[in-house]
């Protein structure tokens, strides 16, 4: 990354993308990322959980349904505010703060356990991200993430995505957080990695259905559609078509999209003094 890239500019256009639309109505749809994430981790009632990039709170309400004081961080007001519905509808106790990836608004070492579930791998600052995620976490305490493997159905999608509506240059990939080596890279040679490649399947009626879906919910498809108006979308849908039926593992005329993640779970050392 080098240091010509207005990092600010490229954040506010990411909050715009992903305020547009109405992600909660596609988070909805992932919770059991959430909740089988917070089994990896091994949360343990009464530990202090942040769950960063929240969105719609989809891993902060599940650290919550296992009596876990939580907080969730998003910079999109408009999904802050559906996870609060959300929590209040479940009677759930869960502090939603505005915050960014990249300057989480917690003190040092603050969390047992740090979470973030595909929210941390799209800050465009890479290194910047993982320093936040390991300087909130307390010595001995666990990071878990759930990020879209380059080789999936995700990365098939971003990469549909990026063709129309290209991405800032000089921005590293947010697939990468979905390699070892780069997490590796990211946390640095002190820090206890494990991660398992795991899938969860969006089942719609079919791939055209969920085109349409994702076009009018999803941010970034949404752009993508927008970009290339009316004249465009014909081709566009065609290239997502193409892009996502590869993963289509359903045997009749259902869509059964089965989307590839790694799901990662790093434990910060006992004698840390930084986020390094």
């Amino acid at each position: 990354m080098t240091n010509t890239i207005d990092l600010s500019a490229v954040k506010q256009r990411q909050q715009a993308t992903w305020a547009s639309g109405n992600y909660a109505t596609v988070g909805a749809r992932i919770q059991i990322v959430a909740e089988q994430l917070c089994e990896a981790v091994d949360l343990r009632a009464g530990e202090r959980v942040l769950d960063v990039a929240t969105g719609s709170g989809n891993t902060a309400i599940a650290a919550a349904r296992r009596f876990c004081p939580t907080v969730g961080v998003d910079y999109v007001p408009s999904l802050l505010d559906a996870a609060r519905r959300r929590a209040e509808a479940e009677g759930l106790e869960i502090r939603f703060e505005d915050g960014d990836a990249e300057a989480i608004p917690a003190e040092d070492a603050s969390f047992d356990v740090v979470l973030s579930t595909f929210g941390s791998m799209f800050a465009p600052d890479h290194q910047q991200a993982a320093d936040e995620l390991l300087r909130v976490c307390r010595p001995g305490g666990r990071i878990g993430m759930a990020n879209w493997v380059p080789d999936g159905a995700g990365g098939a999608l971003f990469g549909t995505v990026a063709k129309y509506v290209p991405p800032p240059a000089g921005v590293a990939s947010p697939a990468l957080w979905g390699t070892e080596d780069h997490l590796r890279a990211l946390f640095g040679p002190d820090v206890e990695l494990s991660t398992t490649r795991r899938s969860m399947n969006f089942r719609f009626p079919s791939l055209d259905f969920w085109v349409d879906f994702f076009g009018a919910h999803f941010g970034p498809t949404l752009r993508a559609f927008q970009a290339v108006g009316p004249d465009g979308e014909a081709a566009l849908r065609a290239d997502f078509v193409a892009a996502l039926s590869p993963y289509n593992i359903a045997d009749d005329d259902t869509l059964v999209l089965q989307q590839d993640y790694l799901e990662v779970i790093a434990r910060k050392p006992e004698n840390a003094t930084h986020a390094r």
